[in-house]
C-alpha cells in the first residue's frame, strides 16, 4: 500500500455529549485513521456540510457498522495512502459513511473518483453526497428521462441546485419550487423553467396548469404529499428523500389508483460498499461528462474553517443559503 507521510494525529470534529444543537460541535485531536485493506486515506482540503450531519447530530440518523462516529459524508482532497486504482498525490472528491469533518478520512477506493474538470478542491468536495443521491433517486428510482417533467422541492437547497442541473443536463424540463420570491428567482437562474414560490402560490395548480409533472423529488413529506400526487401526470413517479415536514402522510388510494402512480424514497448512507461502488461507477460514466461540458456546477454558498463546524451547521439551519455550506481544515 503506497503511501506519503502522514502524522499521528489530526483535528476532526465531535459532537460534546454524543448529541445536542449546533454548538455541541468542537475540534478535538483524534489519532490519524488507518485504512484498511481497499481503502484510501485523503487529505482533506475541503468537506460538505449536509442535512443528513445535522441529523446525526441530534441523534437520528447514526452511522452505519464500521464508519467513523464523526460526522461528514463528503469531502475533496489529495491521495496520501493509496489502493485501488489510485496513486499517491491524486486529487479525489468521495462518498464517505462517515468522518469527513476532519484533516484526513478513510474512504473505499471505489467510492472516490476524480476531480472533473476544472473544478477545484472545495467544489468538487460539494459533489458527492448530493449527486449520488439525485442520481440514485431522480434517475433511478424515479427513471426520469429526456423530454419529461421533474419537480423538485428545495431548490436552493444542494440537493435542489443540483437535481435542476442534472435535470437539464438530461434534456428533462424542471418545476421548482421555493420558500420565497428571491428563492424562486435562484431557482430560474440555475436553470428551472418555472419557479414557484411555495410560501404564496400552490404549487400543485400551477405544475397542473404547466402540464403536470412526471417525477417529484420530495425532501418534505408532510403536507405537500397530497400535492405532490396531485400534480403528478398519469404514470407519475414520487420520490422522498427526506420528511422535514412531517414523515406522516395522508394517502388517498384512489387517487394513486386513478394516477398509477408510483411512491418510493431512499436513504444513501446505509446501502452496502458494493452497492456504493455500483454508485460511484455510474456517477461517473453519466455525470462527470455533464460536469466536464459545463452543463453542472457545485454552488458554493459559503465557507466556514473546520473548527466553526458549529457556524456552519447554524447556517444550514437557518435556510437563507443557495446551494453548498462547506468546511475548509
Amino acid at each position: 500500500m503506497a503511501q506519503a507521510t502522514v502524522p499521528d494525529q489530526m483535528t476532526a470534529i465531535a459532537i460534546e455529549g454524543g448529541k445536542g444543537p449546533a454548538s455541541a460541535l468542537h475540534p478535538i485531536s483524534l489519532p490519524m485513521p488507518q485504512p484498511g485493506p481497499g481503502q484510501i486515506l485523503i487529505r482533506v482540503e475541503a468537506a460538505g456540510v449536509n442535512r443528513p450531519d445535522i441529523a446525526q447530530r441530534v441523534g437520528f440518523y447514526p452511522p452505519p457498522p464500521g464508519a467513523p462516529q464523526t460526522m461528514g459524508l463528503e469531502v475533496a482532497g489529495e491521495v496520501v495512502v493509496a489502493a485501488g486504482r489510485w496513486k499517491v498525490g491524486d486529487k479525489v472528491c468521495a462518498l464517505l459513511g462517515g468522518g469527513g469533518y476532519a484533516q484526513y478520512a478513510v474512504c473505499d477506493a471505489r467510492h472516490a473518483l476524480p476531480i472533473p474538470g476544472d473544478l477545484s478542491a472545495l467544489e468538487a468536495a460539494g459533489l458527492p453526497e448530493t449527486v449520488f443521491t439525485v442520481f440514485a433517486n431522480v434517475f433511478e428510482h424515479g427513471g426520469l428521462k429526456a423530454g419529461e417533467t421533474l419537480l423538485v422541492h428545495g431548490a436552493t437547497s444542494g440537493i435542489g441546485t443540483t437535481a435542476i442541473q442534472m435535470a437539464k443536463a438530461a434534456g428533462a424540463r424542471v418545476i421548482a419550487t421555493a420558500r420565497g420570491a428571491d428563492k424562486a428567482s435562484q431557482a430560474l437562474n440555475l436553470g428551472a423553467d418555472l419557479a414557484i414560490d411555495a410560501t404564496t402560490q400552490d404549487f400543485a395548480e400551477l405544475t397542473l396548469a404547466d402540464g403536470g409533472c412526471d417525477v417529484v423529488l420530495d425532501m418534505v413529506g408532510g403536507d405537500y404529499f397530497a400535492k405532490d400526487l396531485a400534480a403528478l401526470k398519469t404514470g407519475g413517479r414520487i420520490v422522498f428523500i427526506a420528511a422535514q415536514a412531517g414523515g406522516k402522510v395522508d394517502l388517498n388510494i384512489g387517487a394513486l389508483m386513478m394516477k398509477r402512480a408510483v411512491v418510493t424514497g431512499s436513504t444513501l448512507r446505509p446501502r452496502d460498499a458494493d452497492e456504493k461502488a455500483r454508485l460511484a461507477a455510474a456517477v461517473e460514466a453519466t455525470v462527470w461528462p455533464w460536469i466536464v461540458a459545463g452543463r453542472l456546477r457545485p454552488q458554493i454558498d459559503s465557507v466556514f474553517p473546520l473548527e466553526e463546524a458549529a457556524a456552519a451547521h447554524g447556517a444550514l439551519e437557518a435556510g437563507t443559503h443557495l446551494g453548498k455550506i462547506m468546511l475548509r481544515p
